[in-house]
């Protein structure tokens, strides 16, 4: 049997994709490279295809006996949502039920969703828990709100079992810097920051400096990828020991500010650079903190790389050696 990876070519599903192979199982990675890198396929097998083509997805499950399915296959440009929101609800909830259909075709039951701490919208109050009102504020978050009903709706109609995990902000690279973060454009602050520092950039812009916060900049909750990557494959050994679909919150519960992450990059590359300090950026709340107090219970998944300059570490020895 194998495990299907859907946009295992990209940042987060890469990370997957390796642990999954250091476990033993045999991968499937399908992923369109609109965004993702064939650089970072470096384990198991590899087909180019898109969702929105039903026959792409079907010649993988004619092909292989798929047991289960990661999805990672989104578009997740918070701001180019707003702007082009029929370009997201067409690839992140029409191209994701043809993956369902096929998934139902071929009787394969075991999904596991990658969603967002972004269906929370503005948190009533943080750390943040599952059990929170979800309330997205852009059409990004609608759009995986909307797969999180999908996919309940798809277990009492059609027995789909399935593991919804909210990430806050995935960050850092593979410890022993094969894979990592590459974006284009890039808009995640650790490796913007390290573009200033190793001089790809002229300047690291911080959007507001007056919120609610100790240093007046936005706090957000960081995890390492690879911590990202451990919590699902415990979220597949949830399914496959029989124990019902779920949802958790994947973070670290400590909040750090965007001058945190600045001063981390300068202690971890002994670099300086100009940092500009700006106006607030509408709709960007101070603080979210998510808790991951029910993934460390139900699924035994404890963060490893918690510490912000470990993060930023991993992350820069990736950037200084990228391959793609």
């Amino acid at each position: 049997m194998a495990i299907l990876v859907c946009g295992g070519a990209g940042y987060i599903g890469s990370h997957i994709n390796k642990q999954l192979h250091k476990e033993s199982y045999e991968t499937v990675v399908f992923d369109s490279l609109i965004y993702g890198h064939r650089e970072a396929v470096k384990w198991g097998s590899f087909i180019k295809g898109d969702l929105k083509n039903v026959n792409d997805i079907e010649a993988v499950f004619q092909k292989y006996p798929i047991e289960a399915v990661f999805h990672f296959a989104a578009f997740a440009y918070v701001g180019e949502s707003v702007t082009e929101p029929e370009k997201y609800y067409y690839n992140n909830v029409t191209n994701t039920l043809n993956l369902l259909s096929v998934m139902r075709k071929y009787g394969c039951k075991k999904i596991i969703f990658s969603s967002t701490c972004a269906t929370y919208g503005e948190p009533e109050r943080v750390p943040i828990t599952e059990n929170m009102r979800q309330s997205p504020i852009n059409p990004y978050g609608r759009t995986k709100l909307m797969m999180e009903i999908i996919l309940e709706d798809y277990r009492v109609a059609y027995g789909l079992e399935y593991v919804i995990l909210r990430y806050f902000n995935a960050a850092g690279a593979d410890p022993n810097g094969e894979i990592g973060e590459s974006h284009n454009p890039e808009t995640h602050i650790i490796p913007l920051v390290l573009d200033a520092a190793s001089g790809k950039r002229e300047d690291i812009k911080v959007f507001g400096t007056d919120y609610d916060t100790p240093d007046g900049s936005c706090i957000r909750d960081y995890i390492h990828v690879t911590d990202l990557a451990t919590a699902h494959l415990l979220a597949l050994h949830h399914l496959e020991a029989g124990k019902g679909s779920d949802c958790f919150n994947l973070g670290n519960a400590i909040g750090t500010s965007v001058l945190e992450i600045v001063d981390s990059v300068k202690r971890v590359t002994g670099k300086e650079f100009k940092v500009s300090l700006t106006d607030r950026r509408p709709g960007d709340p101070a603080k979210l903190v998510g808790s991951s107090d029910k993934a460390q219970s139900v699924l035994g998944w404890k963060p490893v790389y918690g510490d912000i300059d470990t993060i930023v570490s991993h992350a820069w020895k990736w950037h200084e050696n990228a391959e793609y």
